[in-house]
């Protein structure tokens, strides 16, 4: 699937509706690790803003930065990690890494993901952001790994 925003309300939109979408009904009593979606992009390409509106649809009231210095920043069973900044794949592990995704609880974003690539589950949801213009950003859900059919499936109540 592929999205092409005008500003960053709209990409925010999309990630709440993502986010809404992953954690609801039948996806949430399917899991059995935590979800853990790969964010590709360039700097500017609208991750981060994709992930506050992914934050507010868990119900996230904190504001949501990048946590490019801190490379991991908790949100109660959210947790958002930028690799960015990391020079060896193995030290997401001094992070609890296999702690965090073996929670089925936890929701995992990953920033960067191609830096940790040989960590990441295979059911990882990928993400990729492209910077058009100022405004302008083009979102694909890339149609393998963990996807499954949770960017098309209708919002159901619990």
């Amino acid at each position: 699937m592929l999205y092409t925003t005008q500003d960053y309300k709209q990409t925010q939109k999309i990630g709440e509706d993502f986010a809404l979408r992953l954690c609801s009904g039948q996806a949430k009593k399917d899991r059995k690790s935590a979800i853990v979606i790969g964010l590709s992009g360039n700097l500017g390409g609208g991750k981060t803003t994709f992930l506050q509106g992914f934050a507010e649809g868990l119900g996230i009231t904190e504001k949501v930065l990048s946590p490019t210095f801190v490379i991991l920043k908790r949100f109660k069973n959210f947790y958002h990690i930028d690799c960015y900044r990391l020079n060896k794949d193995e030290e997401i592990l001094e992070l609890g890494w296999k702690e965090i995704i073996s929670d089925p609880k936890n929701i995992v974003a990953i920033e960067w993901p191609e830096k940790i690539k040989k960590y990441l589950p295979k059911d990882t949801i990928y993400i990729k952001f492209d910077f058009v213009d100022e405004n302008q950003r083009k979102i694909q859900f890339i149609e393998k790994g963990g996807l499954k059919d949770y960017a098309k499936r209708p919002v159901e109540k619990d």
